[in-house]
């Protein structure tokens, strides 16, 4: 996988701090979320070990992925669909007999943090 750098900018405007996600380097579509408490979510222990371990892992889908981490399936669906929203992790779609899976693939390898101030 080529190096995707996911940007955050977080800034601070009349004595409280904003952010800014951008999708990839380069890219020029900006994401505006004012309240820090999503990025404190993003950057968690939780979600560190769950990008770690379907880098190495590769799990074959969600519930593969939530044994691997010893953890409840619904609490690692809603980890998985945030970090998706922010563009850290990719779900692919694949046919195994007859039933759907959705293998989580990471999507960047890199954050990068700006704080001005």
């Amino acid at each position: 996988m080529a190096d995707k750098t996911r940007i955050i900018d977080i800034y601070e405007k009349s004595g409280t701090f904003s952010s800014v996600f951008r999708r990839f380097t380069g890219e020029k579509k900006d994401y505006n979320y004012s309240d820090l408490s999503i990025l404190r979510q993003l950057l968690s222990n939780e979600k560190a070990r769950l990008m770690h371990v379907i880098k190495l892992k590769k799990p074959k889908s969600i519930y593969q992925l939530a044994k691997f981490l010893n953890r409840d399936f619904k609490t690692v669906r809603e980890d998985i669909k945030l970090l998706q929203k922010f563009g850290f992790i990719e779900l692919v779609e694949e046919k195994d007999k007859n039933r759907i899976n959705h293998r989580p693939v990471l999507n960047a390898t890199n954050i990068t943090i700006n704080i001005r101030i």
